[in-house]
């Protein structure tokens, strides 16, 4: 079968494209920044300050070290009330999860999804104000 140089240029768009989709597994990182939380959510819960410290970003849980205190004692601290996830929004290497009374904020590492900011609540005039922030 002969197949003329425009059919030809369009099996190789339609190829790219294709490669390119199968590539940006979008469900994939919504689920992926879902279990991220949920696992923070549940070492919060259950008081597990060490696992609550592991699931932050580096900076994140270095801004938690004060006053002699470690990032596992303070983050059992701060009154962090978890809740179901509402929604998940991810751009590249930042995503969003909105739970049902606070916003956290996400960062992509090469061993997966951390929390870059945690409790935080958008302001009315301004950014959001987060208990947790690297």
């Amino acid at each position: 079968m002969i197949v003329n140089a425009q059919v030809w240029r369009g099996l190789i768009v339609a190829a790219i494209v294709l490669g390119v989709s199968a590539g940006c597994d979008r469900a994939g990182d919504d689920d992926d920044v879902r279990t991220a939380v949920q696992n923070f959510e549940s070492s919060v819960r259950e008081h597990d300050g060490a696992a609550a410290c592991r699931a932050l970003s580096p900076k994140a849980a270095e801004s938690l070290e004060s006053g002699g205190k470690d990032c596992a004692a303070q983050i059992t601290d701060l009154g962090l009330r978890p809740g179901g996830i509402a929604a998940v929004q991810v751009w590249g290497e930042r995503a969003q999860a909105r739970l049902s009374d606070q916003t956290v904020f996400l960062v992509r590492f090469p061993d997966g999804w951390k929390i870059a900011a945690a409790g935080c609540q958008r302001e009315p005039e301004g950014p959001y104000d987060c208990e947790v922030q690297a």
